[in-house]
């Protein structure tokens, strides 16, 4: 009998330990998955936009709930049953108890179930202080937005399958972590057992993505557009601000803009980013780009003059018509921008091929999305080659579609000398090592000469100074050159209907361009023409000089002549 005993012993502790040993390890031994923390989206001045807080997951093992005696606060114990613990969480948690026994009783033999999934701070620590001996609280990061919907369009939102939208979305190499893990040792009782837990990968939080987005104006601008867009009955709206020296978004607001705390308290349609996914035809805004082509060909100047009608059907076809009644007028390019005639523009502007034309808007980022790549950016519509009433029509922005970045881009390139620089959303990102990756390009584009683009600039003066929106365009102290525009909406079914689509577009100070801002609204209901975005043009631009402390111009501009 001992011969027999001493060979068992042998093969447990010797021959078969180490499977023994392995086999007790995984009856003790628990992994868990450690978070790491999901990177952070700043503005420019680091104020943030999108972070990471702790919450944490509930979790039981049904196997180990077992009735638990509790001392009280007075010395007393008492027994808890196990519906009497799932009820204490249930009033902790406003979850049901009923739910939660089922949850705990319906797999007894099971070592893990979800309890309640991301509860605060505060409530964990209530959970803990019940003291059950057979729940599991596990930390994990949970996404926040302090600063609620401002930049929210951009920002985008994390939902529970992941980033969903927005630049949460498309940046998410950057933002994304890696998740680590730990085991720890426990009792026969399944109570963990102090200083057992051992690392065994380490957790990698996200990288910080800064933007070149200001939060406090981005805030005003979003305001502005708004309060704007109720008052006119707009169905949307959209507004930017663009550094010219650095091709940098300092603002760019849509209405409605999705709270990415309340993601279901915003319709689908406007749950991304507007300015880069809705295309539209911009109407007399374009014609500030044309005319900068025509100048730079040398086949037009601010004084070239032109004798332009109400109504003009041209040699090969087309007709082209005002949008208001007038007689035969003596323009000079200069008025036509002043007054906004698509006549004259068309008359002008014919004096350039349309694949020469065409060439020109190519470089000046239109038919393309731009280099930010933003989720559901459009490329917009240019067709390559144009039939008879496109020809024209193109030169005063109709038969052509846009989206609000790709004016940004233009206007930026014409105020910048033109130069077109890369417009600029994300300014990089910040690994947790330091490093700092995905910056972005900064290679321009020569569209325009600088002295086309000049001129072009001190031309557009003209609308604000003698323009029929000059009382709401103008700002005391600055040059403003700026383009009004009224464009059609065309209907599905082909032709234009009774919907409109107002802009204002400008740069500023017109002697020193330093920053560009368009503002658009989408089907007003109660004003139909510009004159609906040429208020919040100025609010917003005014903010832009303040904000940044632009010194005013030093000396008036040339006055170009209007008619003759």
């Amino acid at each position: 009998m001992v011969a027999v005993f001493v060979v068992r012993l042998v093969d447990i502790q010797v021959v078969r330990a180490a499977d023994f040993n392995a086999e007790s390890l995984n009856k003790r031994a628990i992994e868990l998955t450690v978070s790491a923390p999901r990177g952070e989206i700043v503005d420019e001045n680091g104020v943030v936009l999108a972070d990471s807080v702790t919450r944490y997951d509930i979790t039981a093992s049904p196997r180990n709930a077992l009735p638990f005696k509790r001392t009280e606060k007075d010395g007393s114990t008492r027994e808890i049953s196990v519906f009497d613990a799932v009820s204490e969480i249930a009033a902790l948690t406003g979850t049901k108890a009923d739910d939660l026994l089922l949850d705990v009783t319906s797999d007894p033999a099971s070592d893990w179930t979800m309890l309640v999934k991301a509860v605060d701070t505060d409530t964990f620590r209530a959970i803990r202080d019940l003291k059950i001996p057979w729940i599991y609280p596990q930390p994990r990061p949970h996404r926040t937005y302090p600063l609620g919907s401002v930049a929210g369009n951009l920002v985008g939102f994390v939902g529970t399958d992941g980033p969903q939208n927005g630049l949460e979305a498309t940046s998410n190499s950057c933002l994304a972590s890696t998740d680590g893990t730990s085991t720890y040792e426990r009792g026969a009782d399944g109570v963990r057992i102090p200083g057992s837990t051992v690392t065994t990968k380490e957790a990698v939080p996200g990288g910080t993505l800064q933007l070149t987005i200001d939060s406090d104006l981005q805030w005003y601008v979003q305001q502005a557009i708004a309060e704007q867009a109720i008052s006119i009955g707009a169905e949307s709206a959209m507004a930017g601000v663009v550094r010219v020296k650095d091709g940098h978004i300092m603002a760019l607001a849509d209405y409605p803009s999705v709270d990415p705390n309340n993601v279901n308290g915003t319709k689908t349609a406007f749950l991304g980013s507007r300015a880069f996914a809705y295309s539209f035809e911009p109407g007399s805004i374009m014609k500030a780009v044309t005319a900068s082509m025509l100048i730079n060909e040398g086949v037009a100047s601010p004084t070239t003059r032109v004798t332009v009608p109400e109504f003009w059907v041209t040699p090969d076809g087309a007709r082209i018509r005002d949008a208001t009644y007038h007689g035969p007028m003596h323009w000079t390019l200069t008025g036509v921008l002043e007054q906004s005639s698509n006549v004259g523009m068309s008359m002008l502007g014919s004096r350039l091929p349309g694949s020469v034309r065409y060439d020109y808007l190519r470089k000046y980022g239109f038919g393309d999305t731009t280099p930010i790549h933003f989720q559901g950016e459009a490329d917009g519509i240019l067709a390559k080659h144009w039939n008879t009433q496109q020809n024209y029509d193109t030169t005063y922005g109709q038969g052509v579609s846009v989206t609000l970045v790709q004016m940004l881009s233009a206007f930026q390139g014409i105020a910048n000398g033109g130069m077109r620089l890369p417009l600029t959303l994300v300014e990089g990102c910040t690994k947790p090592d330091g490093t700092v990756v995905d910056l972005p390009s900064t290679q321009g584009t020569r569209v325009v000469s600088e002295k086309a683009a000049t001129t072009t600039v001190k031309a557009l003066e003209s609308v604000v100074t003698g323009g029929w929106l000059s009382s709401e365009l103008s700002i005391p102290g600055y040059r403003i050159a700026a383009k009004t525009g009224t464009a059609e909406v065309a209907l599905p079914t082909g032709g234009y209907g009774n919907d409109y689509i107002v802009s204002v577009a400008g740069i500023a100070p017109a002697d020193n361009p330093q920053y560009v801002v368009i503002v658009t609204y989408v089907k007003p209901k109660i004003m139909k023409t510009s004159a609906a975005a040429a208020p919040t043009f100025h609010k917003i631009m005014a903010q832009v000089l303040k904000t940044y402390r632009v010194p005013p111009s030093k000396k008036s501009g040339p006055g170009y002549p209007t008619t003759w």
